[in-house]
């Protein structure tokens, strides 16, 4: 293994949720199925260059099986009805939201900074400020142990 392996590996976990924010917004604008997403984006070898592939078809699919309890876990911490929130936003949201509660190998501060990345990236200008305090409250209810052992 080379020394850069870490890295590339790291960047296609990134693009793997960078592809994930855009086949979350399809799925929220036109309720495909999610079979039918994934392969819209594979059928683009350009859109999964680089991308860790099987993260993306894990995040987009456990996004889409657990939408209700994602949004209900979001939906009290937010000032409107989910339903309302930007399409953009509400994907970030779920992302972060899905890996803080499902996939706990990932350390909460990772999470959180890649979604502010993520807002940065797609959302409106001052989206990431949004997304990080609605995160940072989840992160909080999800990973309270993991949180207080770092203070």
């Amino acid at each position: 293994m080379s020394v850069n392996a870490p890295a590339i590996s790291k960047r296609a976990r990134i693009k793997a949720r960078r592809n994930t924010v855009q086949a979350l917004y399809e799925w929220f604008m036109t309720g495909k199925d999610v079979s039918d997403v994934i392969a819209e984006f594979e059928s683009d070898e350009q859109t999964l260059a680089k991308t860790d592939v099987e993260y993306f078809k894990l995040l987009l699919r456990g996004t889409i099986r657990h939408n209700t309890e994602l949004d209900e876990r979001i939906a009290g911490l937010i000032d409107r009805p989910v339903d309302e929130l930007d399409a953009i936003e509400r994907a970030i949201l779920h992302i972060g939201c899905y890996e803080l509660e499902h996939h706990l190998e990932l350390p909460w501060r990772v999470v959180v900074n890649e979604s502010i990345e993520l807002a940065k990236m797609f959302g409106a200008e001052q989206s990431h400020k949004y997304i990080n305090s609605i995160l940072d409250k989840i992160a909080r209810e999800l990973r309270s142990t993991e949180i207080n052992n770092i203070r």
